[in-house]
């Protein structure tokens, strides 16, 4: 006997599918409405008053290293060269330093700049103007030392994979400015995608609207499948997402998978950022002042962004940095909440070519310093800096030791520091944050002798100035009501960092 039509459609549910629906079906009767621009404002008990409108966040991939850039350490450069005391070694675990290393002094030189007197290495003069504008935090810290779970915590708040980054819980609660652009836009350069990959930007249990659109810099279409196939007309790809988007809402109708709705939402984005996307990714509409100011170049297209080892064609003029830097600005001034900018070939191990302290950062800083300063500057001039806040940073700091699993003994192209989770320098700037310097490592940077601040610290900080209590903004998932933060209270709004 044939079963009517509806009677198998039930037989066909599984008991995960019958669960799935049952605690989801009624939220995506309203989902669409909200995916465009409202984030998910059922419940806003978690909403404060906010700073700053848009994040624009600058993660180098790898980890830059403190001691030759943020913190100035004359202990430390009188035992250079000096076997490590044995207490910084004893119970430690290194990622790749063995037995005793030599302990290695800066490679810079420092002075101090600004009204506040901080201290900078000399790689970025360019930020050194613009110094009194940051406020330099030398006391974060984190509890994981290898690349991929560390930049997972920072940017997702656990260190395994599945979790949402932090621009998708922003999207999430706040949405965009602009229904045709996304709220969460990707840049990356350097050659390759940071060690965690794409997982940094996605949205794991959120619906993947709010996951990071990623824009790519390597001469194409700025976002993948975004242009109509050849022969299709724009009235064309309207009557296709038409017809698309009916078969999709009857399959809602009679299955309930809310994640059909978030289909619908990215085939309308789509077709919108269609005419939107060209016009405000395209930087040969800035002034020739202001893409020399970036040091940016409309069209520029590198070699190291596809080649198999980027690290040894980095140039320091090299403009795919500053591009982005410009872009990111564009996209905030039409919108856009959260930017996520990834520069890849920050970690200076010193144990193969290309990847050294004394040769290849100063390759780096020259590639973002000029672009980082030119950006705070264009922001504050548009009045945009007060309501934009900025975060730059890496996953974890770098050794007061050097590595030595390669090479015992100094030598030139080769310096290199391992991986180091105690003690490391962030920066913020705009958005309500107070300029100055905060936290102290101790004489040689190997621990926090003051003011510590953990990865959930500086989430909950940005959540805040954003306008997001990071205590109650939650997502109920597997029984818990999961946050960015964790469910603990181990993170802090560090209001000493706050105007």
């Amino acid at each position: 006997m044939t079963l009517p039509i509806p009677l198998q459609q039930t037989r066909a549910i599984s008991r995960r599918h019958f669960f799935g629906q049952a605690g989801l079906g009624f939220g995506s009767i309203a989902l669409s409405s909200l995916l465009a621009r409202d984030g998910h404002a059922t419940d806003t008990d978690w909403k404060i008053p906010a700073k700053a409108k848009s994040i624009i966040y600058l993660h180098m991939a790898g980890s830059p290293s403190q001691l030759e850039l943020f913190d100035p350490k004359p202990a430390l450069n009188k035992l250079h060269n000096t076997e490590c005391p044995q207490e910084y070694l004893d119970g430690k675990r290194f990622a790749f330093i063995r037995g005793v290393p030599k302990m290695l002094g800066a490679q810079s030189k420092f002075q101090q700049h600004g009204e506040n007197g901080q201290w900078l290495g000399h790689h970025l003069p360019h930020l050194a103007k613009i110094i009194d504008e940051l406020c330099v935090i030398r006391s974060v810290h984190t509890d994981q030392f290898n690349h991929s779970p560390a930049q997972l915590l920072m940017q997702t708040g656990n260190p395994l994979l599945g979790y949402p980054a932090i621009g998708s819980w922003v999207t999430y609660g706040l949405g965009s400015e602009n229904e045709n652009l996304p709220g969460f836009m990707v840049l990356s350069s350097g050659g390759k995608t940071p060690s965690a990959g794409k997982s940094l930007w996605g949205s794991g249990f959120l619906p993947t609207v709010y996951q990071g659109v990623q824009c790519r810099t390597d001469g194409g279409d700025p976002i993948l499948f975004l242009s109509n196939p050849k022969g299709l007309s724009r009235n064309a790809r309207r009557k296709t997402l038409d017809a698309i988007g009916d078969l999709n809402r009857y399959q809602h109708n009679h299955i309930g998978d809310p994640e059909t709705m978030t289909r619908i939402a990215q085939y309308e984005l789509a077709f919108r950022m269609q005419v939107s996307v060209p016009e405000v990714m395209d930087i040969s509409r800035e002034t020739k002042e202001t893409l020399e100011h970036y040091g940016a170049k409309p069209g520029h297209v590198s070699e190291a962004e596809s080649a198999a080892d980027p690290r040894r064609l980095y140039k320091g003029d090299d403009p795919t940095f500053a591009n982005n830097c410009l872009l990111a600005r564009r996209l905030v001034e039409n919108g856009v909440r959260f930017v996520q900018l990834y520069d890849w070939g920050w970690d200076h191990h010193g144990s193969s070519p290309g990847e050294s302290i004394d040769e290849t950062l100063p390759i780096k800083c020259a590639q973002v310093d000029r672009a980082i300063a030119a950006l705070i500057t264009d922001l504050k001039q548009r009045g945009l800096l007060d309501e934009t806040l900025i975060v730059w940073g890496g996953e974890f700091g770098r050794t007061p030791m050097m590595q030595n699993n390669v090479n015992k003994e100094l030598k030139k192209g080769f310096y290199g520091r391992d991986h180091h989770p105690h003690a490391f320098t962030m920066w913020m700037a705009g958005g309500g944050v107070k300029p100055g310097a905060y936290g102290q490592t101790d004489d040689i940077g190997y621990y926090i002798a003051e003011n510590p601040v953990g990865v959930r610290d500086l989430q909950a900080t940005i959540l805040h100035q954003i306008g997001i209590d990071p205590h109650r903004f939650s997502f109920p998932y597997q029984g818990l009501n999961q946050r960015l933060i964790g469910p603990t209270d181990e993170g802090k709004v560090i209001r000493d960092l706050l105007i």
